[in-house]
């Protein structure tokens, strides 16, 4: 992995191409993040970056704080690693911004989806309910059937049930960023991405690329 950027997801807007093609896209405030720390095989086991993003609030972890200090970097809000394949292009201190990527470039998005607390099956799995009429009674919308009485006596592993719907961590492959305004510090990428808006982002270059 060569791209990598946290970022705040700010909406969806649309823009058109040079054809006159309506595109939709996300916003997403990408950056900058300083590198706090760089990990090596020697000294931890691994190559790795260390990378803070966003202003730190009045509370501090003392072990972050410790990390911070040590690097002579102002705290952030949130640390992150990310395992670049050529680490030492990086040095502590020096910020990684949006520029990295350009217009063109696939990405994987990943994100904490929006929660939708405790749901229902028809919600949660869109399953069908019942019929209204004709004594049906107040199960229009119950899960029916868990699975046989005799064999195997008991609820099958998977089945769908209601439950937590939502507020998972959800990676979204083989986005398109469709342009990069570096004076503004955003990145315009095709298509939806999971998460509320104001939600944290992490932008990376894809893996399975098409």
């Amino acid at each position: 992995m060569e791209k990598a950027i946290l970022g705040r997801k700010l909406g969806m807007t649309s823009i058109f191409d040079e054809t006159g093609l309506s595109i939709p896209v996300t916003v997403v405030e990408a950056g900058p993040m300083k590198v706090v720390r760089k990990k090596t095989p020697e000294r931890d086991g691994y190559s790795a970056v260390l990378v803070s993003f966003e202003e730190a609030g009045k509370h501090q972890n003392k072990a972050e704080a410790g990390v911070y200090k040590k690097a002579g970097v102002e705290a952030g809000k949130i640390l992150r690693e990310f395992k670049f394949s050529q680490p030492d292009k990086f040095e502590v201190g020096s910020e990684i911004k949006c520029d990295i990527f350009s217009g063109g470039d696939m990405v994987d998005v990943s994100a904490v989806s929006k929660g939708h607390g405790f749901s229902g099956v028809i919600k949660r799995w869109n399953q069908r309910r019942l019929k209204m009429t004709h004594g049906t009674g107040p199960v229009h919308r119950s899960v029916g059937s868990t699975g046989a009485n005799s064999t195997p006596s008991k609820v099958i592993k998977g089945l769908h049930m209601a439950g937590q719907f939502g507020h998972d961590n959800v990676t979204i492959q083989n986005l398109k960023i469709v342009k990069v305004d570096v004076s503004r510090g955003v990145l315009l990428i095709r298509g939806a991405i999971p998460g509320p808006k104001g939600g944290l982002v992490t932008v990376k270059e894809t893996v399975k690329s098409k």
